[in-house]
């Protein structure tokens, strides 16, 4: 069994170690130490990286079965005898990361009865699946409060082991996983007068500070709905630096964009907010006009066809609903047809003919739509569809057909 060295002492990168076993894992080589300072993918928190000698480490995971550490290599290494180091930066990372989210995850406990079911530590955020659903920003405040005074109180931070075989000490579920003794995570009491009782205690195999300011602010940045439960994302330490930083950033440069103090940029947007529905007010009551001035205008050039007054258009760039708006308007005046295209990236047309004509359009636009390889439908007195764009022209030779076909109707 590899000896674990990063249980007993986080801090510690630099070992050295004999390769026990060479191997390959997922295609790539591989090795198991006697000893390692790496700590395998588990619980959550993903695998350290560095370098053994001069070779890139670039997976570290814990096979099933004897439980080793396996550590995924760039390329073979020559040495029976080798020099680890492990990347201090990831590591101490993961440490802030996996240490805020036992703070939390109890501030959460506390503050709201809330049980951790579920933990992943991302590369930019981290994640706590919660058993109750439903949660707010304004719910989680005085749960993040609660941490980060945890955090300020600079509490130091323990790791025992507990056996089976003794009483429990503590009132904690060994993992079902594991068959020797309970390692246990303890976050120290608030100071004060008297014996003051822990924190927080888990069983975690993870890397962890030594005590809670190593941990640095912890700041919930979402809360995610997922069925029964809810996901909180959440930074910790240089992670939520980075995270302050790129948002006061925005907000700096978007109150510089609206000439305000960032201060002021919420009470400028709802400005912004209000002057565009009104502007979208107005630009639908001038639009409704104008649809109304070029019905009339196309009214005026109806053609006599057989027993109709046929309005036929085709046009460059129009929308579907300009087409369908201006068909009915159209045929509110008796005995109106309505054919009308139009085309940008796609073809559209919409057929419509007043209430009292017995004619179905929707024969019709089905008729169009075969020739034009499209689709469409709707009732007896308006129909609508859609087809690949076609030249103006072809179009126009198609609307003349149709024209013909209603003057011999």
């Amino acid at each position: 069994m590899t000896q674990r060295l990063y249980a007993n002492d986080a801090y510690r990168c630099r070992f050295e170690a004999q390769v026990v076993e060479e191997l390959t894992w997922d295609g790539r080589p591989a090795v198991v130490l006697d000893q390692t300072g790496f700590y395998p993918e588990s619980g959550g928190q993903p695998g350290d990286r560095g370098t053994l000698g001069e070779i890139q480490v670039i997976d570290v995971v814990k096979r099933e079965g004897d439980k080793a550490v396996v550590h995924v290599l760039s390329e073979p290494i020559p040495d029976r005898y080798v020099q680890g180091e492990v990347d201090w930066q990831r590591r101490f990372d993961h440490m802030q990361q996996h240490t805020g989210q036992h703070i939390l995850s109890a501030a959460l406990d506390r503050r709201l009865h809330a049980a951790t079911v579920g933990f992943h530590l991302g590369t930019s955020s981290s994640t706590i699946d919660l058993d109750v659903s439903g949660l707010t920003m304004e719910d989680v405040v005085a749960a993040e409060t609660l941490a980060n005074k945890v955090v300020w109180d600079d509490r130091p931070i323990a790791i025992e082991l507990l056996d089976r075989g003794t009483p429990e000490t503590y009132d904690v579920d060994p993992p079902d996983d594991v068959t020797g003794p309970i390692r246990l995570l303890i976050i120290a009491g608030a100071r004060g007068r008297g014996q003051s009782p822990p924190f927080d205690v888990n069983p975690c195999g993870g890397t962890h500070v030594a005590r809670t300011g190593e941990v640095g602010t912890i700041k919930i940045v979402d809360l995610e709905r997922r069925g029964s439960e809810t996901r909180v994302t959440f930074v910790c330490g240089e992670r939520a630096l980075r995270d302050y930083r790129e948002k006061h950033d925005t907000l700096t440069a978007l109150a510089s964009r609206m000439t305000v103090g960032y201060r002021e940029l919420d009470l400028a947007i709802q400005r912004l907010q209000d002057e565009r529905r009104e502007l979208r007010r107005t630009e639908r009551a001038l639009r409704q006009d104008l649809l109304d001035l070029q019905s009339d205008q196309l009214l005026a050039t109806a053609e006599a066809r057989g027993p109709y007054r046929v309005v036929g258009q085709v046009w460059p760039d129009r929308s579907p609903d300009d087409l369908r708006t201006l068909a009915r308007k159209l045929v509110d005046h008796s005995a109106v047809v309505a054919l009308l295209f139009s085309v940008d990236d796609r073809t559209h047309c919409c057929f419509a003919r007043a209430q009292a004509l017995d004619l179905n359009v929707n024969e019709l636009l089905q008729q169009a739509c075969q020739r034009l390889g499209g689709k469409g439908g709707g009732r007896p007195n308006v129909a609508q569809g859609s087809a690949p764009a076609t030249p103006l022209g072809d179009i126009k030779d198609l609307l003349e057909e149709l024209l013909e076909e209603l003057e011999h109707a």
